[in-house]
Order: C-alpha cells, then sequence, then structure tokens
C-alpha cells in the first residue's frame, strides 16, 4: 500500500506541475506529454577509470562465501573461511562420569541457501547461491589467530575490522589440520547422523558437513568442564580461537557457495548410559540386555568474529592498468569486478565542452534546464567478455565523498520487487542479446542530476561496482582508501568503503570506456531535457 499511495502522490504532483506550466515550458527534441525519451537531447563527455581494491573488509559481512570460482577475463579467486567460536551455553554440565559418557561424533555443519518444496511426503531441494560443481579440497585447521573485538591501535576505543587480504598473516597462525574432504561437492541432498549406540537418526538440510576428530575436542571442551576456559566464551575465544577453512584447487573448475554465518554449528555429540530404572530397581536395557545409552550434545556456534580471506590472480595486463590509470583523461576500457574487487570512478562534470571557460556543470546550472531522464550506459565489452552466466546481472553506483547510494535509489518505485528485480528503474538489469551474451547495463540518474543543477548539490565522483543484491545496501571499509581527487589539496576525496554485496560476487565484466575506439559505445552522460521559454 506503501509503494502505491508514493506511487500515486508522484503521478498527481506530475499532473499538477503540467497543467502549471503548460504554457511556460518549450521541450526540445522530446514530447514530455507521452514521454518517449530515445533520443538524448544532448549528450555530455565523462571521465572514467578503474582501480584495484586491494583489501575489503570481510568481518560483519551480510554472508560468507568458501570455494574457488575462475572468471574468464580475471583469473582464478579462492574464499578461505577464519571463524571464531562461541559456546551457544557457556559454563556446560557434561553428564557424570558414572553413567559412562562418550563422545560419539564431532560435527561441522554449514547449511546452503535453498528453497524445499514437498510432494507425497517427498521433499526436494533447490539449491541457491552455488557457482559450479568440480570437486575441491577444503582443510580444516584450528586457528592460533586472535580474532579481537577492539583495536588495540586505536587504544580498544574502535571495533577492530579485519580485511580480505590478511592471509600473511592468518596463515603463519594455523594450528593442527583437524579434518580434510579432498573431494567436496555441493549436494542437493539430505545428510543423515545415525548413531547406533543410541538407535538415533539425525537429518539436516543440504550442506557442507565436516566430521572433526574426537580425540581434539574431549581434550580441548569435554575434559574442562568446570574449569575458566569454558567458564565464559570471552575465556572460550582466547583459549580456543576458532577454525580457518581452507580450500585447494584438485580439478580445474569452479565450486563456490555463499551461506550465512548465523546457521554454521558445530556439535558435539555424546552419550551416556541412562538414569532410568526399571521394576528392579536397574538401569534400563533394551531387547539385547544392553543398558540403554541417551544421545546428548553440546552446541557450539560461529557467533563471534569471521572473516573471509580471498587469493585472486588476476592477469598482469590488467593489474598494470587498474593500479596505474589515466585519471585526468579517462580510459578506453573500464573494469568492474567483484569480492576483493575493482571499481570503476566516475567524474560526470569538470570539463569545457563548448571551450566557453565555464565548467560544464556551471553551464547547466545557468541553463535552467528541467531534467525529464539521465542515463548512463555502460556498453559490454563483448571482445573481452564471452557471456553467459558468468556476466553480472547487476551494477550499483554510489558516491564516493559520501560513500552513500544517489537520490535516484530512493524514488526507485520497483524497490518492493524480488532482489533480482529490485531498483532496475535507477540500476537497470544487464540487457541481453538473443545470443545471451551482455550488451549494456542503463543506469539512470535523472534526480542525481537534478539535484547537482537545480539544488547545487555537491559533485563528487561517482563509484561503480558489481552488487550481488542492490537491495542491500550496507557499506564496508577499505583497508587502503583510494584517492580519488587531489586537485583542490584542501578538499581531497578519498574512496574508503563499497557495498557489502559487491564483496560477496565473485563475477566481473569489462566496459567500454569514454575514450573507447568504438565511438557508438563510450560511456557518455545522456540528457533528456526541458528548457523554459
Amino acid at each position: 500500500m506503501k509503494h502505491l499511495l508514493l506511487k500515486f502522490g508522484v503521478i498527481f504532483t506530475l499532473i499538477i506541475a503540467l497543467a502549471s506550466c503548460e504554457e511556460d515550458f518549450s521541450t526540445v527534441d522530446t514530447d514530455i506529454i507521452g514521454i518517449n525519451f530515445s533520443t538524448p537531447d544532448t549528450i555530455m563527455d565523462v571521465t572514467a577509470y578503474s582501480r584495484a581494491l586491494n583489501g575489503v573488509q570481510t568481518n560483519d559481512l551480510l554472508a560468507y562465501q568458501l570455494g574457488i570460482y575462475n572468471d574468464p577475463v580475471y583469473g582464478q579467486t579462492q574464499s578461505h573461511f577464519l571463524g571464531q567460536v562461541a559456546m551457544v551455553n557457556p559454563d556446560p554440565t557434561f553428564p557424570n562420569d558414572t553413567l559412562s559418557p562418550q563422545i560419539e561424533r564431532v560435527v561441522l555443519y554449514i547449511p546452503y541457501f535453498s528453497n524445499s518444496t514437498t510432494s507425497d511426503d517427498e521433499t526436494t531441494f533447490t539449491l541457491d547461491s552455488i557457482y559450479g560443481n568440480t570437486p575441491m579440497r577444503i582443510s580444516a585447521y584450528e586457528s592460533n589467530y586472535l580474532l579481537r573485538n577492539l583495536d588495540p591501535d586505536e587504544d580498544f576505543e574502535q571495533l577492530q575490522q579485519y580485511f580480505s587480504n590478511q592471509g600473511d598473516e592468518f596463515d603463519p597462525e594455523m594450528g593442527e589440520l583437524l579434518a580434510q574432504l579432498d573431494d567436496f561437492v555441493a549436494s542437493d541432498q539430505q545428510q543423515q547422523l545415525i548413531f547406533e549406540s543410541t538407535g538415533d537418526t539425525l537429518t539436516f538440510d543440504p550442506g557442507l558437513m565436516m566430521e572433526l576428530p574426537i580425540d581434539f575436542f574431549q581434550e580441548k571442551v569435554y575434559d574442562r568442564e568446570g574449569q575458566p576456559e569454558l567458564l565464559t566464551n570471552n575465556n572460550f575465544t582466547e583459549f580456543f580461537r576458532g577454525l580457518y577453512l581452507k580450500v585447494q584447487e584438485t580439478q580445474s573448475g569452479d565450486n563456490l557457495f555463499i551461506f550465512n554465518d548465523e546457521d554454521i554449528t558445530l556439535t558435539m555429540y555424546f552419550s551416556s548410559e541412562t538414569t532410568t530404572l526399571d521394576e528392579n530397581g536397574n538401569q534400563e536395557t533394551d531387547d539385547d540386555g544392553d543398558i540403554v545409552r541417551v544421545l546428548g550434545d553440546f552446541d557450539m556456534d560461529f557467533s563471534g568474529i569471521n572473516v573471509n580471506v580471498f587469493e585472486s590472480d588476476v592477469p598482469a595486463g590488467i593489474a598494470a592498468q587498474v593500479n596505474n590509470p589515466n585519471t585526468t583523461e579517462g580510459e578506453e576500457t573500464l573494469y568492474v569486478k567483484g569480492n576483493e574487487g575493482i571499481v570503476t570512478m566516475i567524474d560526470l562534470f569538470g570539463g569545457d565542452m563548448n571551450g566557453n571557460g565555464i565548467d560544464d556543470l556551471e553551464d547547466l546550472r545557468t541553463d535552467d534546464w528541467i531534467i525529464n531522464e539521465a542515463n548512463l550506459i555502460f556498453y559490454v565489452d563483448q571482445s573481452r567478455v564471452p557471456g553467459g552466466a558468468k556476466e553480472p546481472e547487476r551494477l550499483i553506483v554510489y558516491e564516493t565523498k559520501n560513500n552513500r547510494v544517489l537520490a535516484d535509489y530512493s524514488v526507485d518505485l520497483t524497490s518492493g520487487n524480488d532482489a533480482i528485480n529490485a531498483i532496475t528503474s535507477h540500476l537497470g538489469r544487464l540487457e541481453r542479446g538473443s545470443d545471451n551474451i551482455g550488451d549494456f547495463y542503463k543506469i539512470r540518474i535523472t534526480t542525481h542530476l537534478s539535484n547537482l543543477i537545480n539544488r547545487d548539490s555537491l559533485n563528487v565522483p561517482l563509484a561503480v561496482i558489481v552488487s550481488h543484491n542492490v537491495s542491500q545496501i550496507d557499506f564496508q571499509d577499505l583497508r587502503n582508501p583510494i584517492e580519488v581527487d587531489a586537485s583542490d589539496p584542501s578538499n581531497i576525496i578519498t574512496l574508503d568503503n563499497l557495498p557489502n554485496t559487491s564483496i560477496l560476487s565473485p563475477e566481473g565484466t569489462v566496459l567500454h570506456g569514454n575514450r573507447s575506439t568504438n565511438l557508438d559505445k563510450r560511456l557518455r552522460l545522456q540528457i533528456f531535457y526541458t528548457v523554459p521559454e
């Protein structure tokens, strides 16, 4: 209902505006009544180039990933996971020794994102956020690296941040190898744990399941009942600092999945003899005369600090371009990639197209244009990108200095749609040809440009990057902020954030820049406008 009211308000305002201004304005090349913007009234030059991010904050993500992704342009990225283990219920009490307790299994379980349907008492699962099915190796190590809540370099007054390129700090602190899956492939089948000693069977939705060594957790957890290490989670995370899941390619191909760290469980299952007595005062027995054993469990989770570590192998030619771009004139080719990634910077104004000695934006402000529509069209460089499923479906644009989305985001009436179709008036989905090869992305920035011209909003460079879900716009910090514009030493602009969901996307693409040799596909600013008479 809220969206309908908003839409009605916009239409009503437009009708009133047209009625009151009908005789005061004329249109240039377009007819605002029966709008069909196809040929822009003017096309303005922009400056665009790409920069490598070199470390992104990967604690406090909306979700995490584990696996290997091979991009046809950007090469291979391996995503590892370092997780801090916490007790669901600190200061536990395990079965008394007189009941003959024993640990049955210790199981790490990471469920996949999935949807289920049930028919004739049979449940079928459809997996989501899974990339590829080539077998790979997953190794689980004890981590000896202490993940701190507070930053000692900031006098313990600010939260500690962890970044995607800290593998060289985490790897030397790997402890014992606890378990290894040599040919892991995600399956859409449920899994079962069968406990013969108790007769219990536990069923789990599709997910990664790895059994860890009983002896390790016997010493690390079970035998420490009542000791300070298990008294609080602060003590526990100091003593048992976490698990480090490392991936390794065994066959060439993709195998990566995205998961919710809130759903991970690390469970120690134990059994003990029943305390229930029969009519003779003896412990109950089963049909074979054996004393009945009952199953118990001790749950641990990953509600503490978790970090993704990325290892990327970007081709040397691309790396050279994104580490030393032409920030003054822009580039022929633009690169965008998720994960640790590559971002494209765009300066909408700053030039003098008509040579009158006045900045283009100031020219527009004196013209008093009413902006009907403004677009940035990003054409895919099809000579570099093979097309198909590995092309990212969405790009997101945001302001560098303020680290926020544009005003067009807030007025997009498609915001209530499902994630893949949300905010499509502003951030258009990839337009594909009949051959399924990506053609272009249309980013509409009408409100943003109107604010620049008519409200004297601050003109700062824009950033464009891949997004896994444009409906989510939380931001993460960069380890190495990027200086965007140092032309005025008193007002240096830096890019120090990127959208959280950009980190979740392993995909990338290549776009035509503002200096592309293909003139028809150069990145430019399209403007449709109305002028006062």
